[in-house]
C-alpha cells in the first residue's frame, strides 16, 4: 500500500452541519486542543501523517508540537502559528477559521499559571476518554467558565471513611478556591468507584457553598461526573469555599484513595478513617505523575488511636496524590 501523503483538496472542506455532533460541539464551544483532537480522530490520521500533509503545504512543524497542541500542554502562539493552524484546517477539511477562532488573542491567565494537564496525561488505558466523554456531556470544556480551569485550588481536604468490611463508604471533601478571572459559577467533580462499585447507586450531597447540578454516569467504568453549582458568578480573585459528600458502600475492599490533581494545588490533606475492629496492615502516602508510574514520593504513615491516618501534600500536581492501603 502506498503510504505517500497527497494533498487533501481544501475546496472539499465540510460545513459544520456535515461533521459529527461531538466535533461540532467542540468547534463551537470547546478549547483548541479538544477540537483539534476530535478532528484528527475523525479523519483517522496519525500525527506522523498529519505532519507529512502539513509539510506538503510548506508548513514545517514538529510531531512533538502537534502532540502538545492536541493534549493541551501548549497552545499555538498568535500570530506566529496562524499559517500552521490554517493549514491544519485545510488538511482536516474544516471550515475556514474553525480552529483559528479557538486560539485568537491570548486570554489573560494568572501570572505563572500553566495549562492544566488532561486526563489522558494522568490516567492510562481508556479512562481518560471515558472521563472526557462524561465532561463533554456536561458541556465542561476548559475554555468555558463552567469548568475547573478558571478556579485555582488553594486547599483541598478529603476525608474517606471505611467500614468493617474494608469498603470505602463515604468521601467528604472541602475545597477552597480562588477565581482566576471573572465568571466561574460551578465546579465539576469526577468520582471513580472502587472495584465492584454500582455507580448508579452512588449518591452525592452538598453542604455549604454549592448545590448539585447535572450528573452523568458510566456504569462500565464505575465513574460519575457531577456539576456543583455556586449561587453566583465569582469575581476575579474572589475566594470561595464549598463542601460535598459522596456516599458509596457498593464496592469491595478498597485499595486506598487517590485524588487526581490536573493542576497544581497549594495544599492537599487526605485523611482515612478506619473501623477500629478492621484496621489496615499498612498505609503509604504516595504521589505519582501517572496512575501506571512508579511513585515519586512514598512514605509509610502511622495510625492514631482513633484509627485515622493523614497524608499532606504541599504544592502538589499535576498527578495523583493519596494513600495506598494494604489490609491484614
Amino acid at each position: 500500500m502506498d503510504d505517500t501523503p497527497t494533498i487533501i483538496d481544501g475546496t472539499r472542506r465540510q460545513s459544520l452541519e456535515a461533521l459529527p455532533k461531538e466535533l461540532v460541539e467542540a468547534l463551537r464551544s470547546g478549547e483548541f486542543h479538544h477540537a483539534l483532537r476530535q478532528a484528527i480522530a475523525y479523519r483517522g490520521l496519525s500525527l506522523a501523517r498529519l505532519r507529512a500533509h502539513l509539510g506538503l503545504r510548506g508548513v514545517q512543524i514538529g510531531q512533538s508540537t502537534l502532540s502538545y497542541w492536541q493534549r493541551g500542554l501548549r497552545q499555538p502562539e498568535v500570530p506566529k502559528a496562524l499559517p500552521a493552524v490554517r493549514a491544519l484546517e485545510s488538511v482536516l477539511q474544516l471550515p475556514a477559521d474553525a480552529l483559528v477562532v479557538l486560539i485568537g488573542p491570548r486570554t489573560a491567565r494568572a501570572r505563572g499559571h500553566q495549562m492544566a494537564a488532561s486526563f489522558h496525561d494522568i490516567r492510562s488505558g481508556d479512562m481518560g476518554s471515558i472521563v472526557d466523554q462524561l465532561l463533554a456531556e456536561l458541556g465542561a470544556y476548559p475554555s468555558s467558565n463552567r469548568y475547573n480551569a478558571d478556579l485555582e485550588m488553594l486547599s483541598v481536604h478529603d476525608t474517606i471513611t471505611f467500614d468493617a468490611a474494608h469498603r470505602q463508604v463515604g468521601l467528604q471533601t472541602r475545597l477552597v478556591c480562588r477565581a482566576r478571572r471573572h465568571g466561574p459559577d460551578r465546579y465539576v467533580t469526577v468520582y471513580n468507584g472502587d472495584p465492584g462499585c454500582h455507580i448508579g447507586d452512588v449518591e452525592l450531597f452538598t453542604a455549604e457553598g454549592c448545590r448539585v447540578g447535572r450528573i452523568r454516569r458510566n456504569a462500565e467504568a464505575e465513574t460519575m461526573a457531577t456539576e456543583l453549582l455556586f449561587d453566583r458568578k465569582l469575581a476575579e480573585g474572589e475566594i470561595h469555599v464549598f463542601c460535598f459528600e459522596v456516599r458509596d458502600d457498593s464496592g469491595t475492599a478498597s485499595p486506598g484513595y487517590f485524588r487526581m490533581l490536573r493542576d497544581q494545588c497549594s495544599s492537599y490533606l487526605v485523611q482515612l478513617k478506619f473501623a477500629l475492629g478492621a484496621l489496615p496492615a499498612r498505609c503509604t502516602r504516595q504521589f505519582r505523575t501517572r496512575d501506571d508510574a512508579v511513585p515519586v514520593e512514598s512514605e509509610e504513615l502511622p495510625l492514631d488511636m482513633g484509627g485515622v491516618t493523614s497524608g499532606f501534600f504541599s504544592d502538589a500536581g499535576p498527578g495523583l496524590a493519596g494513600i495506598e492501603v494494604e489490609w491484614r
